[in-house]
């Protein structure tokens, strides 16, 4: 998945960039694509110095460009055939992404059927409340020639152990943690929930389900058509799947007003013409009520239904899908609820989540999403508003939203808040665009130098890449911190074209930088903005702040500081705060202006307060917590990491530590001794805790053969002891292969995790099947049983099946 329809454009763009043979430096907007994505693709291309080149979708065929983004359907409803114009552009040497909407795909004929190279769209048609503009996953497919240049994860199938199928990340040497500057993209979170929510909703409902809606929501807009055209209104869109465009004249401002007093929001598309759309929660009364507010006439709904039922709707043949779809067992298997309940269920037992145990991934700020916080965001008043609804329709969100913004400021301690972008790294990509704005604004469009330590984040420098910025890498001290001297000299040496310093604090080794201040005096001495990476929140709210140090912009983390759920890769959500002199920086919105002094400004999200729909579980912590209940939980959280820092360090090395010998909110234990001593690794490790029924820390980041821990304040003394004895526990098994008392190669950690087939199977290993499964007396209290045995990476990427296969091969 990734994170909305509009920013999965900027992402097809980039991409088409990379793999296309054209020597172009322009690219194809077809002009009835959506203005939201118009808007996004726009910001994207500005940084690139990429043309953009707009016309109808039938210019494209004589354009000389790298790529071409087509709209089907577009934003007037029409649905066309692209195959000739597809055809013309790619002989060309062009890439061709067309974006198009989920349900319209049941019937109508696919991007891939008329030859585009990528396919992109929002998946919160199938069952996701539009939630005032989200959290809704994109969808994103290509050629598997093009595999490798896909932006975002790509989960593969391998074969573990025993040789069963099963399930990984793939192909990960494309992306930001592992390739970092020469990344395909900067993501990191993404929409992993509502991609979930959007593939059981066809699970459920199954293709003959779909084709029903499908079905349904073409014949209510066909009737609407029908009574449209015979009351001398015909639509301005021949061919539509659920969308009409009619012209409505000097009417429009009556008809629009009209409407909205019987409970109906069209869509303004100017002066002269207002736009329809059905959708499944529609009915025939629907579209009676709507014929007499815009022809001002009655008509027979149940007469024009009948007649287009005998023509079976108004798509012509020629546009109508004849392939099947979702015919793998699982999306037609489970259609009743019990069934599908079940089946959520299976695939619940699979998952080591947080109602299991902690789950202590470093730098990813685990905590509990708890109960009260979740609870509004089930309300249908926050679910069931369209982003671009009237702004007098949106008072209360706009108030909620007002007051988070006010509490993320006086937590930063900066003078204002952008919401729009919509996971960290989009919050990284805003505040880097602003500090480039800023620049420019003072006639310094040659300060492109971007400064990056060497322990950050890998989403970086991909941001900085994707904002056009060289990266400069400066180096840390032994201690962990950044080498002060290192970045002194690198500032001094590109001091005419420094734009700005990415700065992580506390530091990705878990460290307060003691010298933070002087390097971000060093910075702003030499013309450059400082961004703060603001990963590491959980240890500054209350105690300190991005303001307080000398940052200029910061992203928030909502969905690890502030408590939105993100286990499995999303939502998420980025606000960014900025210095009063970026404020006017900060990613605006062509469709719902927000007020402010950043009139004008390109988005960064297709909509203007990005996954607002989730923003109110931010709200709920901050005001439950209060000012001190915030500082409270950082200092537990500091403490925490410090306990099993101070627990663990007579069994594992601790890699850093402060001036004052303690850590921050994580920790780093060193394991590259224990490899070069016996050959076990960090994996090894991490794959052994899952038979202790924990969740893997972070490992190799930000140094390699070495495990990031971060317990956060939610953990109790007991789950910390918990996984410590663990730990311990493990390291004492390490004890013996050093010893030879175990071979080096079949003992628990190298076999790890242990299945349930592996006890009941033929046993043949020098330990016990209870030290396999039951290390620790208590783990039998609450046993986690892995699926499936080690997996094989290797096998994984050499055998990338993007192919569904049998829903038997998952089976345990």
């Amino acid at each position: 998945s990734l994170l909305d329809e509009a920013t999965a454009a900027a992402e097809a763009m980039a991409m088409a960039r990379r793999v296309s043979r054209s020597k172009s430096k322009a690219f194809f907007v077809d002009s009835n694509t959506w203005p939201q994505t118009v808007d996004v693709v726009r910001t994207r291309a500005a940084l690139f110095g990429f043309e953009l080149v707009f016309g109808t979708a039938a210019d494209a065929a004589q354009a000389d460009v790298f790529g071409a983004l087509l709209q089907n359907p577009g934003q007037n409803g029409e649905v066309s055939d692209l195959t000739d114009i597809i055809t013309a552009l790619r002989a060309n040497g062009a890439v061709v992404a067309v974006a198009c909407d989920l349900m319209a795909q049941v019937l109508v004929k696919s991007p891939a059927e008329m030859g585009a190279d990528i396919a992109l769209g929002s998946a919160q048609r199938f069952g996701v409340p539009m939630g005032f503009g989200g959290p809704h996953a994109a969808f994103f497919a290509t050629r598997d020639a093009h595999k490798r240049s896909v932006p975002g994860r790509i989960i593969g199938v391998s074969i573990d152990a025993r040789g069963k199928t099963a399930l990984r990340m793939a192909l990960q040497t494309r992306e930001q943690h592992i390739r970092r500057e020469k990344a395909n993209s900067n993501i990191c979170t993404s929409q992993v929930l509502l991609a979930n929510m959007a593939g059981f909703y066809a699970v459920y409902h199954g293709p003959d389900g779909l084709r029903t809606i499908a079905g349904r929501i073409h014949r209510l807009a066909a009737i609407m058509a029908d009574g449209l055209t015979r009351a001398g209104m015909a639509p301005v869109n021949s061919s539509f799947f659920d969308t009409l465009t009619v012209t409505t004249g000097e009417a429009t401002a009556a008809v629009l007003a009209a409407a909205v007093a019987a409970g109906y929001n069209l869509r303004r598309v100017d002066a002269n013409t207002i736009g329809l759309a059905f959708d499944e929660t529609h009915t025939a009364d629907d579209v009676a009520a709507l014929l007499q507010l815009v022809t001002g006439q009655s008509a027979d709904v149940a007469a024009l239904d009948a007649e287009v039922a005998a023509r079976a709707g108004a798509l012509p043949d020629a546009l109508r899908r004849t392939d099947a779809i979702l015919s793998h067992p699982v999306f037609n298997s489970h259609h009743t609820e019990h069934e599908m309940l079940r089946y959520l269920k299976r695939l619940q037992n699979r998952d080591l989540a947080m109602d299991h145990s902690m789950i202590s991934l470093g730098s990813c700020t685990m905590k509990l999403n708890a109960t009260a916080e979740m609870i509004p965001i089930t309300w249908p008043e926050f679910g069931n508003i369209h982003p671009f609804a009237p702004i007098n329709q949106a008072q209360g969100y706009l108030e909620m939203i007002g007051s988070l913004d006010a509490y993320l400021r006086a937590i930063t301690g900066f003078a204002a808040i952008s919401m729009q972008p919509n996971s960290g790294a989009q919050g990284e990509y805003a505040g880097l665009l602003s500090i480039r704005r800023y620049h420019d604004s003072r006639g310094e469009q040659h300060r492109d130098i971007c400064l990056i330590p060497r322990s950050a984040h890998g989403t970086n420098p991909a941001t900085a890449q994707m904002c056009h910025m060289k990266v400069v890498v400066v180096d840390c001290d032994d201690k962990g911190n950044v080498d002060v001297a290192d970045l002194k000299a690198k500032a001094e040496q590109h001091s005419a074209n420094l734009a700005c310093l990415m700065i992580t604090y506390p530091s990705t080794h878990g460290v307060f930088e003691a010298g933070i201040r002087d390097i971000c005096d060093t910075i702003h001495a030499h013309g450059g903005q400082v961004y703060m990476d603001g990963a590491n929140m959980n240890a500054q709210v209350g105690l300190t702040s991005p303001a307080t140090i000398g940052a200029d912009v910061s992203h928030m983390n909502l969905h690890k500081t502030f408590c939105i759920p993100h286990g499995g890769g999303g939502p998420g959500m980025g606000p960014i705060g900025l210095a009063a002199h970026l404020a006017p920086f900060m990613a605006n919105h062509v469709v719902q202006p927000i007020d402010g002094p950043h009139a004008g400004q390109g988005a960064v999200s297709a909509a203007p307060y990005g996954s607002a729909s989730i923003l109110p579980i931010s709200w709920m912590y901050i005001a439950m917590m209060g000012g001190d209940g915030l500082k409270r939980a950082t200092e537990i959280a500091i403490l925490n990491a410090n306990y099993m820092a101070t627990r663990l360090k007579g069994h594992y090395p601790v890699v850093y530590s402060g001036e004052n010998g303690r850590v921050a909110h994580e920790c780093i234990i060193d394991i590259r001794q224990i490899k070069a001593a016996c050959g076990i690794s960090e994996v090894d490790i991490a794959k052994r805790l899952m038979d202790y029924g924990f969740h893997a820390p972070t490992m190799s980041f930000p140094v390699a053969g070495t495990i990031m821990i971060e317990p956060t304040e939610s953990e109790s003394q007991a789950e910390l002891d918990r996984f410590i004895d663990a730990m311990i526990s493990i390291r004492a098994e390490i004890a013996k292969i050093e010893a030879g008392q175990w071979d080096a190669e079949n003992n628990p950690l190298k076999h790890a995790p242990h299945s349930q087939a592996d006890l009941i199977g033929d046993w043949d290993r020098p330990y016990s099947r209870e030290e396999a499964a039951f290390p620790l007396p208590w783990v039998g209290d609450n046993k986690f049983w892995p699926i499936v045995n080690r997996i094989d990476d290797v096998y994984g990427d050499r055998n990338l099946f993007c192919a569904c296969v049998p829903m038997d091969a998952y089976e345990s």
